[in-house]
């Protein structure tokens, strides 16, 4: 089994979020797909396999201790990986609970990728949800932005949002691994997304990842969807477009590309360039 290792929504040839991504014949069971996951050790391996032609392929994702129902980053990695094994283009993809698509093109440092989301939804957080993040990650509520009150988010996969007034907060994000993998899996997240608003259209973010094993993603591509669908139904002036900058605090500096209609909770284009790595 040859795994391919690519970083996705990378920044001028460095940073992003490294996936792994397996193209075969047939999925191996699950134990191996779990196995190879945690032997990889990113956040997220994908695994592709033909689905009735050389442009449709049936995926399953893996982060090191679970199985996900989608990861964006893994999407935008293995588009370049499909590209390249079978020519640029689009191609549709049967995940476990939805149908989307990705399309790839070889660019002058890679490849660039964009993904097609699930739909997304939002809905205001759970009073007791939000207080429990808070003091997972040891914020007050004063310290939260009410110009984007905290909600769960979906595109594919579920996150709660909360945004910061200050950047310096966003930048001393730390917490429990154990207590944040339990607590998301109570609640059925992925991630907990931390934002600050740079402006209309920029965001800085943060994911914290304990559910999946991680402390933090250097690039959360489903999320971005999810909160793209957000700005949307709360009538933010996004202007159909937002960039977001994440994993800068951590050295991995990646930016994602979201563009969207005012339709509600369709889908979300994600797009990033990627780098191959190794």
């Amino acid at each position: 089994m040859t795994v391919q290792r690519i970083a996705a929504f990378s920044d001028a040839g460095k940073g992003g979020n490294p996936a792994g991504i397996v193209i075969t014949e047939h999925f191996p069971d699950e134990a191996e797909m779990r196995r190879v996951a945690a032997e990889v050790g990113y956040s997220e391996t994908a695994f592709a396999m033909p689905d009735g032609g050389s442009d449709r392929w049936r995926v399953r994702y893996f982060s090191p201790e679970s199985e996900v129902p989608f990861c964006g980053h893994a999407t935008i990695a293995l588009g370049a990986a499909l590209a390249r094994h079978a020519g640029d283009g689009r191609f549709a993809l049967q995940l476990n609970n939805a149908d989307i698509t990705v399309e790839a093109a070889a660019s002058a440092q890679g490849y660039t990728a964009a993904l097609q989301s699930p739909p997304t939804r939002s809905t205001a957080a759970n009073e007791k949800l939000v207080g429990q993040a808070l003091a997972l990650f040891g914020y007050r509520r004063e310290q939260l932005d009410p110009a984007l009150p905290p909600a769960e988010i979906h595109a594919g996969a579920d996150h709660l949002v909360l945004a910061l007034r200050d950047r310096g907060d966003l930048a001393a994000m730390n917490y429990d691994l154990d207590a944040g993998r339990a607590l998301m899996r109570e609640h059925g997240l992925v991630t907990i997304m931390l934002v600050y608003v740079r402006s209309d259209s920029e965001f800085d973010v943060r994911n914290a990842f304990a559910s999946g094993g991680v402390l933090e993603d250097p690039a959360t591509g489903a999320a971005a969807a999810a909160f793209a669908g957000y700005l949307r139904d709360l009538n933010w002036p996004h202007q159909n477009s937002i960039r977001i900058t994440q994993g800068e605090d951590m050295g991995e500096k990646s930016v994602i590309e979201a563009q969207f209609t005012g339709e509600p909770g369709s889908s979300i284009r994600v797009s990033g360039a990627t780098r191959t790595i190794g």
